[in-house]
């Protein structure tokens, strides 16, 4: 059974038919009936074009109602706008509020291949959705539909893509302004710094406002990735078609950038002009590395496995193997991680970093000791204590 159910009431054009009251309240009773016991939100949404009339330079969208209409619209929750993206997008905030994932989507049978074009965009494989014809019938006809489209052209993909990349930049920034930490020890020729949680669009409690990482098993899509990582481009100055990240397996392995791209890989190194290169971190570690005389730099991702199967310095020797880079020339800058007040193993994983420096490790014989990733990083690689462009 839906959690979640919403009823697509655009393009029906209700109000050019007199007698529509009696038939959409039976068809709306009857989604009502069979849905209110188990379903947590109820949503009629209307975009414009359900009864569009030109009101000086904007477009009213207004539905008419009898008495018995207008009580049942109370039992539903209304979402209005002339823009899909925009009706879209403000559902499934309500759906994430709710925490829900399986929706039931009544839509006219004319509009259910747009519907599922916008919904591929703006939801992940989190959600389950499930579709059926919307249909109202008057005076013994069902309301004269257009006929299924069934499929989108390139051309309308690319404009629906491009209303939700419109709206998605008109939102504001989330949690406060976008904020670069950069560091004094890596030389002017090279573009860099470490992204913190504000100034993006992500909504979800549990991620930050400015989540870089998009994943089919997230509620975060791909679009508002794709949005946030434009805002930092725009803000950073590199141009986001040209940014390449980590593949994360919590390895040691590397990507050269200009070899063959493996499927995995926690490091990158590139002496390219006008590519960004970036690690994602949270609790792990992301790392920059710079030659300011080679013209070479590296990123790396360190999570705790990383950390001890020394993927910081196998990025170290993928520099000096491949750009001729010397170890002294090569800074190494740590970016925000989880520290050692916070982060916890248990006994049996921290007892590698206890043998690697028993200060890399605090309350060692409780079952979960505390464990300094960045500590044991600053040995294993010798070096002082998320991404890097060479401009063009």
């Amino acid at each position: 059974m839906a959690e979640a159910v919403l009823i697509d009431l655009s393009g029906l054009k209700l109000n050019s038919q007199k007698n529509y009251h009696q038939p959409l309240l039976k068809t709306l009773s009857a989604i009502r009936y069979h849905h209110a016991a188990k379903a947590k939100f109820l949503c009629i949404m209307c975009c414009s074009n359900i009864s569009c009339e030109k009101d000086g330079a904007h477009d009213t969208c207004e539905l008419e109602t009898s008495n018995g209409l207008s009580t049942l619209l109370r039992e539903f929750e209304t979402v209005s706008n002339p823009s899909m993206a925009a009706c879209l997008y403000t559902i499934k905030q309500k759906i994430d509020e709710k925490n829900l994932s399986s929706v039931k989507v009544f839509v006219p049978v004319h509009r259910k291949t747009l519907m599922k074009a916008f919904i591929d965009q703006l939801f992940t494989d989190v959600y389950n959705f499930e579709f059926e014809d919307l249909q109202v019938t008057l005076r013994g006809d069902l309301l004269k539909q257009s006929t299924e489209i069934n499929m989108i052209t390139a051309q309308e993909l690319e404009a629906i893509q491009n209303e939700i990349e419109t709206y998605l930049r008109s939102l504001p920034a989330l949690k406060g302004e976008l904020a670069i930490i950069t560091s004094p020890l890596i030389s002017d020729i090279f573009i860099h710094g470490f992204t913190t949680r504000t100034g993006g669009i992500s909504y979800i409690p549990t991620l930050s406002s400015f989540n870089l990482f998009s994943s089919s098993k997230r509620r975060d899509p791909k679009a508002v990735v794709r949005e946030n990582l434009r805002r930092l481009g725009s803000a950073a100055g590199f141009n986001a078609e040209k940014f390449c990240q980590i593949k994360t397996d919590h390895a040691n392995d590397i990507w050269i950038m200009g070899r063959k791209e493996p499927e995995s890989y926690d490091g990158i190194t590139t002496n390219q002009r006008g590519v960004t290169i970036a690690a994602l971190g949270a609790d792990c570690i992301p790392i920059v590395f710079a030659d300011p005389i080679k013209k070479a730099c590296g990123v790396a991702h360190s999570g705790w496995k990383g950390t001890l199967l020394g993927v910081a310095m196998a990025t170290v020797n993928a520099m000096i193997a491949e750009y001729g880079c010397s170890l002294e020339d090569i800074i190494v800058v740590l970016g925000p991680s989880v520290g050692p007040c916070c982060f916890t193993l248990p006994r049996e994983s921290a007892k590698a970093f206890y043998n690697l420096d028993p200060e890399c490790v605090r309350l060692f014989d409780s079952p979960h000791p505390y464990v300094d990733i960045r500590k044991a990083t600053r040995y294993l690689t010798g070096f002082l204590p998320v991404f890097c462009l060479l401009p063009n």
